[in-house]
């Protein structure tokens, strides 16, 4: 089946609710251009993904896991600064 959409003047479109439903579309996109063309794929969520990012997830949310990785990383820094000061005493 084809269908047509208009386009905006500020590029916009709408993915008709047909498709949006049966390719769960929820609020982003992916526009990838291929020898084919431009092919449009659904952004999964990171529920979507919790299937295959489970084990290493261990029942914690993306944004907590972001959360953790920033602390530890912002600590590795702080070493890393106080061994460079160390060394130009």
């Amino acid at each position: 089946m084809v269908e047509v959409v208009s386009v905006t003047k500020k590029g916009q479109v709408t993915i008709p609710k047909r498709l949006r439903d049966k390719y769960s579309i929820k609020n982003k996109v992916i526009f990838e251009e291929n020898e084919c063309g431009l092919v449009l794929k659904p952004v999964p969520t990171p529920a979507d993904l919790m299937g295959s990012f489970k084990p290493y997830a261990n029942g914690k949310t993306a944004r907590q896991l972001l959360d953790e990785s920033r602390e530890e990383e912002f600590a590795n820094e702080k070493e890393l600064m106080k061994r460079v000061r160390k060394a130009n005493i």
